[in-house]
């Protein structure tokens, strides 16, 4: 998790950085291995990150139906209970979930996984990562990363200088 100051929790030994490029291909993967799958009726995007590839995945899968669920987990930099800010609506939970895609960024400790699941849990769970203590929870994803890996998602980062790795200077 980064901090406030901008460093990443010390449980992150590695980082995985993400164009807005890169992500729309893991998106575009994403959909070709749920393409088949279905046909799912609506969309149920993880907000905030699951917003981009359920735009993503919808619109390459035909649905035009896209509900949101918005789980908070992090208040001021700290990860606390799980709250459901906005369930989906009573249409999609009567169903438990059936005929419904829920899509997400990644799932990493799966405990946002868990909340979604218990509410919708006939439905297809997909996400564009995943860590392996979150993994068993989503149904499908594209791409696994280890657990000690921070997960730069492109709408979490700006351009900016980089600087050389060596200073030119030889020896």
């Amino acid at each position: 998790m980064v901090k406030q100051d901008g460093d990443v929790d010390e449980r992150y030994q590695m980082g995985f950085h993400v164009s807005w490029d890169q992500f729309h291909r893991d998106a575009r993967a994403l959909t070709w291995r749920l393409n088949g799958l279905g046909p799912f009726e609506k969309v149920v995007a993880v907000t905030r990150g699951g917003l981009v590839p359920a735009a993503i995945v919808a619109r390459e899968l035909g649905v035009r139906v896209i509900e949101t669920i918005c789980v908070a987990s992090y208040a001021y930099g700290k990860q606390g209970e799980m709250q459901v800010l906005k369930g989906p609506s009573a249409e999609i939970t009567e169903s438990g979930g059936e005929g419904v895609l829920i899509v997400d960024d990644l799932v990493d400790t799966g405990a946002t996984a868990k909340v979604v699941r218990g509410l919708l849990p006939k439905a297809h769970f997909a996400t564009v990562y995943a860590k392996p203590k979150g993994v068993e929870l989503v149904d499908t994803f594209i791409t696994e990363v280890s657990q000690d890996t921070w997960i730069y998602l492109p709408w979490d980062m700006s351009l900016q200088f980089a600087p050389p790795i060596t200073d030119g200077a030889t020896g």
